[in-house]
This record gives C-alpha cells, sequence and structure tokens, in this order.
C-alpha cells in the first residue's frame, strides 16, 4: 500500500492540462462490447479504474492495442463467452464499479451476462435496481445463483418499449441504452441521465450506427438496429479533475490556468466556485484562476445562507462537494452543504475538523463549514483516504496545511486521477509518494 506525504504551504503556479473523464471513458470502453469491428478511443485517463476496466476486457478476449499514450484500440470479435460463467470473472467484477457496464452490451448483443455486486466507493447505497428494472422492461429475465451471489440475466432478444426510470441513474441509463440500441423496435427512455458523457456515449454509439434522438435531454429515443460497425471517438476532459484544480489553485494557487477544460460541458461547475468568492475567469476554453489572498461567500438575495446542494445534471455532480467543501475551510462567511445522493461521502469531514476546521457535521447529508478566512492555517495530519474525492479533498487540505501530512491507501485517489503527485509537482507543490 503507498500514501502520499504532503509539505503544505507550496504555492502553485502555472498551467496544467485534465486528463480524460473516468466516467465517460468507463462507459465508451464497455461500447466497444457491442461490435465485431474496431473501435479506436483517444484521450483514455492512465488511471487504476480504467486500466482495471481494459484488463477485465482482454480477460474476456477482447483485442486491445495501445497506439501511443491514452490512445487505445478495442475489437470484440472474438470473446470467451465461457469465461463470463467463471468464478475468477465474478471476483473481478466485484472488485471494479466500472464493471457494471459491461451488462448491458452484453446483454445487447450476445443476450446474456453475469451481475456481481461490483465494487468502488464505500460512499453509501449505490443500488442496481434502476439497470435491473430497465433491463426487464426491454425482456431480461434473471436467476439469482445463490452459492455465488450473482444473477445470471438472459433474453432470447430484446424488446424496445418505454419505461420511466425510477432515478436518473448515470450508469444505469448508460447501461440500459447500450442494451437497447441492437433491441428489436423503439426503446423511449423518460427520466433518463443527461450528463455530457451520456451525451458522448451516444454520439459514439450513432458513429457506429446506432439511431438515437433526443441527446442532450432526459427523454431518449432508440430505434434498434441490427449491427453496429467501428467508429472513432475522443473523450472530453474531465470536469471533476477540472473542479478538483479550480479548488486547488483557490486555496494555494499564485495564479494557474487549466488548459482545454471543453468549457460548454462544465455545467454549473465554475458557477458552483464563484458563489464561495472564487474568481474563475474564461479565456478561450481555458480557466484562469488568479492569486486570492481573500474569497467571500456569496448570500442569497433574502441574505440567508449560502447552500450548496448536488443535484443531476445540470445541477451540480456530487462528485465536487468534497472539494467545494474543503475550500469553503478558508472562505469568508459561511455554507452549508447539502449531500443528497449518498450518505456516507460527508463522513471524511471529521478528517478536516481534526486539521482545525470549522465545521459541523449536521447528519450524513449535511455539514456547515464556517471559514477561516485564511486567519487560520488548517493543520497538517495523518489521514486516509475513504474514496476517490474525499481522497483529492484531502489533498487540498494537506497542500494548503501548516506542515507535514500523510495520506494513506491512495490507491483511491489512483483510480480517479493520473499521476496526480507529478502533475502537481510541476506546478510547485511537494508530494512525494512513498511504500505504507
Amino acid at each position: 500500500m503507498e500514501s502520499f506525504i504532503i509539505e503544505g504551504g507550496h504555492l502553485l503556479h502555472g498551467t496544467i492540462t485534465p486528463q480524460g473523464a473516468k466516467n465517460e471513458a468507463l462507459e465508451v470502453i464497455c461500447a466497444s462490447l457491442l461490435t465485431r469491428d474496431e473501435v479506436r478511443i483517444k484521450n483514455v485517463p492512465d488511471i487504476l479504474d480504467v486500466n482495471n476496466l481494459i484488463q477485465l476486457l482482454r480477460d474476456i478476449g477482447v483485442k486491445v492495442t495501445r497506439n501511443g499514450k491514452n490512445d487505445y484500440t478495442f475489437e470484440a470479435s472474438d470473446l470467451n463467452l465461457d469465461y463470463l460463467q467463471s468464478d475468477e470473472f465474478v471476483k473481478k467484477c466485484a472488485s471494479l464499479r466500472g464493471s457494471v457496464l459491461m451488462i448491458g452490451p452484453l446483454l445487447g448483443r450476445f443476450g446474456k451476462a453475469t451481475v456481481a455486486q461490483p465494487g468502488g466507493d464505500k460512499i453509501g447505497r449505490r443500488r442496481l435496481d434502476t439497470h435491473f428494472l430497465g433491463f426487464k422492461h426491454l425482456g431480461a429475465k434473471f436467476v439469482r445463483d445463490e452459492e455465488r451471489n450473482v444473477y445470471e440475466i438472459h433474453a432470447r432478444k430484446l424488446k424496445g418499449c418505454y419505461m420511466l426510470l425510477d432515478e436518473a441513474s448515470i450508469t444505469g441509463t448508460a447501461n440500459i441504452i447500450m442494451a437497447s440500441v441492437l433491441a428489436e423496435g423503439t426503446t423511449t427512455i423518460y427520466n433518463a441521465a443527461c450528463e455530457p458523457y451520456i451525451q458522448q456515449l451516444c454520439h459514439l454509439l450513432n458513429q457506429m450506427g446506432a439511431n438515437i434522438s433526443g441527446i442532450a435531454s432526459n427523454l431518449i429515443t432508440i430505434v434498434g438496429v441490427k449491427e453496429l460497425h467501428g467508429a472513432r471517438h475522443k473523450i472530453l476532459p474531465d470536469m471533476i479533475e477540472v473542479g478538483s484544480f479550480i479548488g486547488m489553485a483557490a486555496m494555494v494557487g499564485d495564479g494557474v490556468r487549466i488548459k482545454n477544460v471543453s468549457l460548454r460541458d462544465l455545467g454549473i461547475i465554475p458557477d458552483s466556485f464563484r458563489r464561495l468568492g472564487i474568481k474563475v475567469l474564461e479565456e478561450g476554453d481555458d480557466l484562469v484562476i488568479p492569486r486570492m489572498n481573500h474569497y467571500i461567500v456569496d448570500s442569497f438575495l433574502d441574505g440567508s445562507i449560502m447552500t450548496i446542494a448536488d443535484a443531476p445534471w445540470p445541477g451540480l455532480t456530487p462528485d465536487l462537494i468534497s472539494v467545494l467543501l474543503v475550500v469553503a475551510t478558508q472562505a469568508r462567511g459561511s455554507v452549508l452543504f447539502h449531500q443528497k445522493m449518498f450518505e456516507s461521502r460527508l463522513f471524511f469531514v471529521d478528517k478536516l475538523i481534526d486539521m482545525g476546521a470549522q465545521i459541523i457535521l449536521c447528519d450524513p447529508h449535511r455539514a456547515v463549514v464556517v471559514g477561516h478566512d485564511h486567519k487560520i492555517r488548517l493543520r497538517a495530519g495523518r489521514m486516509t483516504s475513504p474514496d476517490i474525492r474525499a481522497g483529492i479533498a484531502l489533498l487540498i487540505a494537506a497542500m494548503s496545511a501548516n506542515g507535514t501530512s500523510r495520506i494513506d491507501n491512495i490507491a483511491q485517489i489512483d483510480r480517479g486521477y493520473e499521476n496526480i503527485e507529478g502533475r502537481l509537482n510541476k506546478l510547485g507543490a511537494c508530494i512525494k509518494r512513498v511504500e505504507s
């Protein structure tokens, strides 16, 4: 197990470019299972979750060619379908959250799939009901294997239908779309997630010969086709990493430029930081965050306390609540954070309280932050990363702290951030990776 040793107080200055989007990568890589032809994908992030998924595809017989840095070709022409039933496959799926996105394409193309409870962040319940209900609407049957604690899903032929999703699940929407593109007839999905990464998935599938309309809305219509062909695709910049860099630049920046962010796909993210008083300047497709000795939290028009809450797109992604919360610890003013979608994601604030932050954890979903206005620096400490986003938030806190901190279990951070210490050290940070 590896750890980070962080010497706090070093200011960041310069230019940084975000990696490819993790969540989009998981979706579009799995989409390559829908065709025998080659699918070439560029800007693939070199991170643990994506690399593990690529290895899992190799294990089931996908021919994977690395054309260059962050550039892969996938050819799913000769899959070992028997391996999908093996205990080894089930065990690997159980350790990788992204493996759930293989179900839709496998069910759509081959009429069968195996479902294990996937791994991932420990941030509360992340149910798969939306996926299952969508597959059932399309005509799939489920058989539970009690001994192995898995579901076998079968369908002789999926048939399009109308469905109203019980929640706008991102992975659920992606899975149902991928299952539907080869189904017989027309599928209409209402209350679909419409994040930019879902839009990107739909654009790729249409390039492959699918017939999807309603892209960017919550009402998606899919007319089934008999087969898909190869295509080329480039993954968007990771909006969560962009938000993380805004937070770092606000806390410990001396002028930071974030290049090629795909501004039109960031939605409400820049404005969410502006609510905390952060100057986020737009120059072309770059964001520039100048040095800020103070940033003052906005209030609502009626003077009530600023509240920042997550919501399905185009609302604020829950993945940035942790970062925004850390940034608020040094703002002038108070903020109520409401993490609606996951009930365990705020528990990491205990570590921030130990570092001297003024935070009241109201319940598993809400926390009030009273900012220090840079009058009191956070204290260095030793902590453990519980999930990807809390991990990066703790890293930001450690970079701003007085003294040297240690973060254990940084494999969680590696799951979502590519060579994060190397890239930040080029800006002036002092972060060392060590064996625990």
